[in-house]
C-alpha cells in the first residue's frame, strides 16, 4: 500500500544506485552475531546471581504427589484451557494443588508470560502454600521457566514437552523436582524423584 503525496506515489521502498566509479567492498558492511531462543540471559553467572537473589530455600521434601496426578496433567491442563481449542497456538502455565485442583491457570502465545501472569497473579492474591503446590506448562521447561518457579519459592515443575539442560542444571542446583514428556502412561523425572510418590 502506498500513500499519494503530490505527484508521488509512496512505497516505504528505497531504490539506491552505486556510482561504478567507487569501491565499494559489501564484506565490511556485513552484521555477523549470535542469536539464541531463549528469552534471557542464560549460563553460570545466571545461577550464580540466583545464589545471592534467593534467601528463601525450596523444601526439599514437598510438595508430594502422586506419579498417577503426573499423568493426568496434560488433560488437566488441556481442560481448563479457554483459548487453546480455538486457536492451537496458545500455551498455559497452572498452579496445581497436590490432589490435581487447577488453583490458577493462565494462557498466552508466549510460554514464560503464561507462567508470569500465573505467579504475579498468586503472589497478588496471597495465593501461594508452596509447601503444596506446583507449576505445570504446556511447552517446553526453559532455564527461564525454572528460575520463575524458584523465585516463586516451589519446589516442582512439569510440563509436556523437554527441559533444556540449562534447565536441568538449574532445578538439580535449587533442589527444584523437574518432570518433563509427560504422557498418559509416562514421564521423565530428571531431578528430585523424591517427591513423587508411586
Amino acid at each position: 500500500m502506498g500513500h499519494e503525496t503530490g505527484k508521488f506515489k509512496l512505497r516505504n521502498k528505497i531504490r539506491v544506485t552505486l556510482n561504478n566509479g567507487e569501491n565499494l567492498d559489501v564484506k565490511h558492511l556485513r552484521r555477523n552475531f549470535l542469536t539464541n531462543s531463549s528469552c534471557g540471559v542464560c549460563g553460570k553467572a545466571s545461577m550464580d546471581s540466583l545464589e545471592i537473589i534467593c534467601k528463601t530455600k525450596i523444601n526439599k521434601n514437598n510438595p508430594k504427589i502422586k506419579s498417577s496426578l503426573v499423568t493426568a496433567i496434560p488433560n488437566l491442563l488441556k481442560q481448563s484451557q479457554s483459548e487453546f481449542s480455538k486457536t492451537g497456538g496458545i500455551h498455559a502455565s497452572a498452579l496445581f494443588d497436590q490432589d490435581g485442583k487447577v488453583l490458577v491457570i493462565r494462557e498466552d502465545v508466549g510460554r514464560h508470560n503464561a507462567l508470569d501472569k500465573v505467579i504475579g497473579h498468586c503472589f497478588k492474591n496471597s495465593i501461594f502454600d508452596t509447601k503444596n503446590q506446583f507449576i505445570a506448562c504446556s511447552g517446553r521447561l526453559s532455564f527461564e521457566l525454572i528460575q520463575k518457579t524458584l523465585m516463586a519459592n516451589i519446589g516442582l515443575l512439569m510440563g509436556v514437552g523437554a527441559p533444556t539442560s540449562l534447565a536441568i542444571d538449574l532445578a538439580k542446583r535449587f533442589d527444584i523436582t523437574l518432570i518433563g514428556f509427560i504422557k498418559s502412561d509416562s514421564f521423565n523425572v530428571y531431578c528430585g524423584e523424591n517427591r513423587i510418590l508411586k
